[in-house]
């Protein structure tokens, strides 16, 4: 255990001290570290054992969403959204619901031996874009705001969104619900999970900022501790939800929203430790992922996994994203830009282990699938990130668009 620390330590020190060079260039931070994941892994040099907990893997990619999700959105522009609401919304409404049923009739026709329901649990995990992996691009001031904000928006709903939907199929899959009380169910589980997320982010972000306001008022603020209430907040707008039977995802984007919007002049210097906390905690994700998912899923690699993801990352997600925004004053690149980067990340890796602890007949080949979409667009859109931002930024401010 102590070997494996001192290597991440180490690791993570030396990146640290070159990432902002890093960033700056076609490669992100999570190649690098999903390559050294796979480099210490057992088809590397097997410093990294492949028996990594599914439940660690799991917990560290739940707690790294939820801390970048709640301070994505408490950086939102709370204005040029409100101009732009129609995207995100129609992302989510019409574009999340045509990705699942194009990933469903695209995996129906390239892989017979599934069932109906595990081909449902397919599309859903891999239709939730990651605001982590997602984040080089909604960050980045060159990308027009209101193309941004709707992706974030998007990013931090659309996982949220899903997991009653995934878990409805996955009660289908195991024999635990019946087809005449899947419409029932379905209505029941998306309303307790999406209202108890909505309602445990706003209760703890109001009571945070009441709390907080009251303290800078008595000067109770601590530097030392003032790193730290972020994370706090975050996770406990998580936990909370979860515990309850909710969406912490949904509890946590809603949060920091809530949060941003109402702390807005003084939030800043509270984000920083948070920002920093969640990508560490993203980076180090992404090498578990490397060295235990990646190195182990190799030995079932077949190449139809490797066509569905490609189609996943492309045709399942972008058309549906065209079709949705037609009507709206789009720029054609900014439609085609808006499809492609719909990074599959954290939300995926978290679906696939709690499908695979169900013992599902073709699990494997599931998990394969996930893994091979989740690698493609950590490599694809790390890649990409910068260097169309930049290029898609300078043409559509040549355009006067903003």
């Amino acid at each position: 255990m102590y070997e494996v620390l001192t290597i991440l330590a180490i690791f993570t020190l030396l990146y640290s001290v070159v990432a902002g060079g890093v960033e700056r260039t076609w490669i992100s931070g999570p190649i690098i570290f999903m390559a050294f994941g796979i480099l210490m892994g057992p088809v590397g040099f097997g410093l990294i054992a492949t028996e990594t907990d599914a439940e660690l893997l799991m917990t560290l990619a739940e707690l790294t969403l939820a801390l970048v999700l709640f301070t994505d959105a408490a950086n939102a522009n709370l204005k040029v959204l409100g101009k732009v609401k129609v995207l995100p919304v129609r992302l989510l409404a019409i574009g999340l619901p045509l990705t699942i049923l194009l990933g469903f009739g695209v995996g129906k026709v390239m892989f017979s031996a599934l069932t109906i329901f595990e081909i449902a649990l397919l599309a859903t995990m891999l239709a939730p874009t990651d605001a982590a992996l997602g984040k080089a691009v909604v960050t980045n001031e060159a990308v027009p705001d209101s193309v941004r904000q709707g992706l974030n928006v998007e990013s931090g709903l659309n996982d949220g969104i899903c997991v009653p939907i995934l878990l409805l199929f996955l009660m289908l899959a195991t024999g635990q619900s019946s087809d005449q009380s899947a419409v029932g169910s379905a209505l029941t589980l998306f309303s307790k999970v999406v209202g108890i997320g909505l309602g445990a982010g706003v209760l703890l972000s109001l009571a945070a900022v009441f709390m907080l306001r009251a303290s800078k008022s008595q000067r109770w603020l601590s530097p030392t501790w003032r790193n730290i209430t972020i994370i706090a907040l975050a996770f406990s707008c998580f936990g909370l939800a979860q515990a309850l039977g909710g969406s912490g995802f949904i509890a946590s984007f809603v949060g920091g929203m809530l949060f941003g919007g109402l702390f807005h002049s003084e939030h800043e210097e509270l984000l920083g430790p948070g920002e920093g906390v969640g990508d560490t905690f993203a980076l180090l994700t992404w090498v578990l992922f490397g060295a235990a998912v990646v190195g182990q899923a190799v030995q079932n690699f077949h190449w139809s996994y490797l066509v569905y993801a490609i189609l996943s990352l492309t045709l399942i997600r972008m058309l549906p994203v065209y079709l949705c925004v037609a009507g709206l004053k789009m720029h054609r690149e900014s439609k085609l830009f808006a499809g492609w980067f719909g990074p599959r990340g954290l939300a995926s890796i978290v679906f696939i282990v709690i499908v695979v602890g169900e013992d599902l007949p073709h699990e494997k080949e599931l998990a394969m699938i996930v893994v091979c979409t989740v690698f493609l667009s950590i490599v694809l859109h790390g890649v990409t990130a910068n260097p169309w931002a930049k290029a898609y930024g300078a043409r559509m401010r040549a355009l006067g668009v903003t």
